[in-house]
């Protein structure tokens, strides 16, 4: 099974509140089992991942199951995930978007800012 994360910015923190990529495909894919792939739908026909950045941004990552066909015609037009495929990495280990300090948080790990 095929998922794909689109990546779009709806809280724009510009200073004309316009994020310039609006107007492009900005597409990941990642192959994985159903079995897998199935528990991050929860029965649904997708899934929206929500991130804050606290400075007037936010991050949305739509994660939908598609065949290679639809995958392709994507791909034709894709700008990529511009540096943010560690949101992925995130939605598929943690079920959400964490930044690194909440991940070592989860883990135990006492985070110390300096």
């Amino acid at each position: 099974m095929i998922l794909s994360f689109e990546i779009t910015m709806p809280n724009c923190g510009s200073w004309n509140g316009v994020w310039t990529g609006r107007e492009n495909l900005h597409f990941a894919f990642r192959n994985m089992q159903k079995k897998e792939a199935e528990k991050f739908m929860e029965g649904k026909e997708y899934k929206n991942f929500y991130y804050n950045f606290g400075d007037g941004w936010g991050a949305n990552v739509k994660v939908k199951p598609i065949d290679a066909k639809t995958k392709a015609k994507i791909q034709r037009k894709n700008s990529g995930f511009m540096g943010y495929e560690w949101m992925i990495n995130s939605i598929l280990k943690h079920g959400k978007i964490l930044i690194e300090d909440k991940v070592l948080q989860l883990e135990g790990i006492k985070v110390i800012n300096i």
